[in-house]
């Protein structure tokens, strides 16, 4: 089904074609192509506004992801009824926030791409609010990176490698 990448901001330039041509990579290693995916690119302001409403959090923040499917367990995959319901949810990406967080020897589109990969494993009920949790999401972020890494020749890290002293 079809992945949907909006651009919402004009803080910091969007390279949307890489993006979404990894995220498809990313959707299939993980086997959701068959879902609808919304993946938007938000600036501090709007991320904040979003999380101070949602999470009552108000500071910006990497990714915030709302499930279509809320009661998924880690790792569980939607069980559709009816042919809307092809719909994993939508991903916002605070991509000024992501880029003022990006270290001098990261890439920038390669830390989006992480970032969104996270944000699509909450979408499939994955969280990281104990450290068992955490494991989890963490085992399957590296796992799903690592593929990538090998049909793109990229070398990507899970984002929250160091939530729970990660290496």
């Amino acid at each position: 089904m079809s992945l949907v990448i909006r651009n919402l901001q004009r803080v910091i330039p969007i390279r949307r074609a890489p993006l979404r041509s990894k995220i498809e990579i990313v959707r299939r290693i993980l086997g959701v192509q068959k879902f609808d995916l919304g993946i938007i690119c938000v600036d501090n302001k709007n991320i904040q506004h979003i999380n101070r409403i949602y999470r009552s959090r108000n500071v910006p923040t990497d990714v915030l992801s709302f499930p279509f499917h809320e009661h998924l367990k880690a790792g569980e995959f939607p069980l559709p009824d009816f042919p809307d319901d092809y719909n994993l949810g939508d991903i916002f990406l605070g991509v000024e926030y992501i880029f003022h967080q990006c270290k001098e020897d990261e890439d920038y589109n390669d830390v989006l791409t992480v970032t969104a990969t996270h944000g699509l494993c909450h979408l499939l009920g994955f969280t990281h609010s104990t450290e068992a949790e955490w494991q989890q999401m963490f085992q399957k972020e590296k796992a799903v990176l690592d593929e990538l890494g090998r049909r793109t020749g990229t070398r990507l890290q899970p984002l929250t490698r160091d939530l729970f002293g990660g290496s």
